[in-house]
């Protein structure tokens, strides 16, 4: 008999099992939302889905009677502009001085230190150091999406270089390269995989940041509007927003994770 840890589900299983601790939850609220409301039918805290429908179809496909916007999708722009912005500076910056870094012992005895201290430094406490120092505008928080991620970004990208064998790069030296042509021929391909895995490890942190910036010091952006609507206890409004943000995450997830797929197949090949 064929032991359990050696028996992998199929396609249909793996989104049958993925997708049943889901339904329980839904199920589960559900009967609390339920039992909420039959003792007070004016319950804010755990809304029918008809409220929650009612408040996703006001913010997301009727316009504003105050802007002419359509809120939801409006928030949903400025907020995905912010972190693509925020986690490609993180990205680019990582894979510069992360690869040189390891690269390079000079590099590295020069700038590792430094990056250790400012990976240590809570970035939610500089937070107002940013907003004094860039203003309140776009450039703060995007800053802060960058101090939040890059310096993880930049230490598990020097890792990454360090594990490469020094056999490789001893051959490679062997055949005539120079420095460059090492780093480009030799570890920017083995790199660029392991980044994409860590971007996509560090995407939760990201959208905290991001979050946190848009309810302090904002005017539109799916964070604000989750403090904005908050004061009035519009769960109905909340609760929607939140797996909004949830499914973009999962999105961007999984857009990544195929990319990675296709450009470096032979990463991926023992999963």
């Amino acid at each position: 008999m064929k032991k359990l840890i050696n028996q992998n589900p199929k396609i249909t299983s793996r989104w049958a099992l993925g997708i049943i601790p889901f339904f329980l939850i839904g199920i589960i609220y559900l009967m609390a939302s339920n039992a909420r409301l039959a003792e007070n039918p004016d319950d804010k805290l755990l809304p029918s889905f008809a409220s929650i429908g009612a408040a996703v179809n006001r913010m997301a496909f009727e316009p504003s009677k105050r802007t002419g916007e359509y809120l939801m999708v409006a928030d949903t722009v400025s907020s995905l502009k912010r972190l693509i912005i925020g986690v490609g500076v993180s990205a680019l910056t990582a894979l510069l001085l992360g690869v040189f870094m390891g690269a390079i012992p000079y590099v590295r005895a020069n700038l590792s230190p430094l990056v250790t201290a400012i990976s240590l430094i809570p970035p939610m406490a500089i937070l107002p150091i940013l907003f004094i120092t860039f203003g309140l505008g776009e450039l703060s928080k995007v800053m802060l999406i960058v101090i939040g991620i890059a310096p993880f970004l930049i230490r598990d990208t020097l890792q990454r270089v360090l594990d490469i064998p020094q056999e490789q790069l001893i051959k490679a030296q062997t055949l005539g390269a120079n420095t460059w042509q090492i780093i480009v021929r030799v570890i920017f391909p083995q790199v660029m995989p392991r980044l994409l895995a860590a971007i996509r490890l560090s995407l939760g942190a990201a959208w905290l940041f991001l979050i946190a910036a848009e309810a302090i010091a904002s005017t539109d952006g799916l964070g604000y509007r989750i403090f904005l609507v908050r004061r009035y206890m519009a769960m109905d409004v909340i609760l929607p927003y939140v797996a909004w943000i949830t499914l973009l995450a999962f999105a961007i997830d999984y857009i990544l994770n195929r990319l990675s797929k296709r450009l470096y197949p032979w990463f991926h090949a023992g999963v």
